[in-house]
């Protein structure tokens, strides 16, 4: 079994998103908006859909797709645009949606380069793409949940890496790929502890821009703080090395 079929019957997964306050989901379903209601918005791992009922309420046309077969099921008592998919290839027209995003998602992907490129696939020229997950490569911060980003010497280890991909992106940027690593299965179930991608701002920004994207805004915050304290948080690139990678785009021409 792959690691993303592991999550088609996990209830598990889907009680833990439905035991989640809709404020998690703000500030990325806030970036999903477009300029008109009424377009067509797709939400990729929509989970149990509080992204989609904030959307839906507020007038767009959304549409959701996961790989839980649970999480679809609750998904669907909201709207009918939601379905079931194979987490490879969103079953979507090219440029047929106004926006697209992925809230915590593409850490838990197999092919995580195919995954940003079906994402912007699928958004029409001019459209919005919104990728939201944890920065694991951070070197800066606390709370830090995962093992990966815990003690000086992964923030060390962790520093170094980003400033060896940053010179591949320049040198060789054809062969830059996410880093993978093993997942740790817990119970109760961690959804950010079973990732199996090193996710991080400057590679998702990197291979946004690769599939013709233009970067809009990178920040490290992927939920609404004070005002000053995400100016502040955000102002330098200081904000790749800290907590976690939201990343909004254009997808051009």
């Amino acid at each position: 079994m792959s690691h993303q079929e592991s999550y088609r019957y996990n209830t598990d997964y889907t009680d833990l998103l439905e035991g989640r306050d809709a404020s998690f989901y703000a500030k990325y379903a806030d970036h999903l908006r477009t300029q008109h209601k009424g377009e067509r918005v797709l939400d990729v791992g929509c989970g149990v859909g509080q992204v989609i009922q904030r959307l839906l309420a507020e007038g767009f046309d959304v549409h959701g797709v996961d790989v839980s077969e649970p999480s679809i099921e609750r998904a669907k008592k909201i709207v009918s645009t939601c379905r079931l998919y194979d987490g490879k290839t969103l079953p979507y027209a090219d440029g047929n949606f106004a926006s697209a995003g992925a809230l915590n998602v593409l850490e838990h992907v197999e092919e995580p380069e195919l995954f940003i490129s079906e994402l912007v696939r699928v958004v029409r020229p001019g459209g919005k793409i919104v990728l939201s997950s944890p920065n694991f490569l951070r070197v800066l911060g606390f709370r830090d949940y995962h093992v990966k980003m815990r003690g000086f010497a992964n923030k060390f280890a962790n520093a170094r890496r980003l400033l060896r991909k940053r010179r591949e992106m320049k040198l060789s940027p054809a062969t830059v790929r996410f880093d993978r690593m093993t997942p740790i299965m817990k119970q109760p179930f961690a959804p950010d502890d079973d990732a199996i991608v090193v996710t991080n701002p400057l590679e998702m920004a990197f291979f946004l821009k690769q599939n013709g994207c233009s970067i809009d805004m990178v920040a490290c915050t992927d939920r609404y703080v004070a005002w000053p304290i995400d100016k502040v948080l955000n102002l330098t690139p200081l904000r790749f090395l800290m907590f976690n990678a939201f990343v909004v785009a254009r997808k051009g021409p």
